[in-house]
């Protein structure tokens, strides 16, 4: 059989940056991954006959789903698993594929969805809030690729060097490891971006007879500070999560005319939600 170039696994790569534009509600991934994966395929079964060509195909269009930076690192594995098991074993190819998709799927989702994109977005929209410039969405995206791309490139090469070893070494146990300290981290980050992309403030006060009056945003600050952003974010996510992200957009508006109104009780009464 045939060896996998360095050119096939790089065409693979690339492919790979479009792997979600082919999903199905059947077998989700499956018909990008067989797209990604047809160079390596076309490679190391150019000279063989068609039947074995199509059973290699369809062994890839089975069901697939992971996070989509990991898809480089299993077809990697995949590649030199296809190089080096006779057609009678082949069935181990999707074996591992298939094992291989939960523990990079979690670690996926802890690392990048709920760490660096979140930090990245909001070094972007702090741009764009504090003097308006649209370089903001310009960082975001640059700082996410600057971490993606690597990833992608040394995880296929690596995946296809060493990625057996890794497994046998007990590789997926520490990828899961990873991904509860990522979720942790996850929610750390989120957690301290609360105070400064959310601001919520009172000018709820109550005067007295004599002495000054009792302004209750210094003695929520005495006691817990931002404890009102930290309210409305948890407002936000129980509705966002009791609707499962379909309710985003009259979540936003409800916000938006809460502030109004509050601030109209503000203006009229004298009593404010926002300052």
């Amino acid at each position: 059989m045939a060896h996998v170039s360095n050119h096939a696994l790089n065409k693979v790569l690339l492919r790979t940056q479009g792997c979600q534009f082919a999903h199905n509600y059947e077998r989700m991934q499956s018909l990008s991954l067989t797209y990604c994966f047809s160079p390596v395929l076309e490679e190391l079964y150019k000279d063989r006959p068609k039947e074995e060509r199509v059973t290699a195909m369809k062994r890839y269009l089975e069901y697939f789903n992971t996070h989509p930076l990991a898809i480089p690192f299993i077809l990697g594995i995949c590649a030199a698993l296809e190089e080096t098991t006779d057609e009678d074993h082949k069935d181990a190819v999707t074996g591992i594929k298939t094992s291989l998709m939960g523990p990079f799927a979690g670690l996926g989702d802890s690392m990048l969805n709920l760490t660096w994109y979140p930090i990245a977005g909001s070094i972007g929209a702090s741009l764009c809030v504090s003097n308006g410039s649209l370089i903001g969405p310009l960082v975001m995206f640059l700082l996410i690729n600057v971490l993606y791309w690597p990833l992608k490139y040394f995880g296929i090469h690596m995946g296809y060097t060493k990625g057996m070893e890794l497994i046998e070494q007990g590789g997926v146990a520490l990828i899961e490891r990873l991904g509860n300290l990522a979720n942790v981290l996850g929610v750390i980050v989120v957690g301290c971006l609360i105070p400064q992309t959310v601001k919520l403030t009172t000018g709820l006060q109550f005067a007295f007879s004599e002495g000054d009056p009792l302004v209750i945003q210094t003695q929520l600050d005495a006691v817990m500070p931002y404890m009102l952003p930290v309210i409305l974010t948890l407002i936000c996510y129980k509705l966002i999560k009791k609707g499962q992200g379909k309710n985003t957009a009259q979540v936003i508006i409800g916000i938006i005319v809460f502030a109004l109104v509050f601030a109209a009780i503000g203006y009229y009464t004298g009593v404010s939600i926002f300052a």
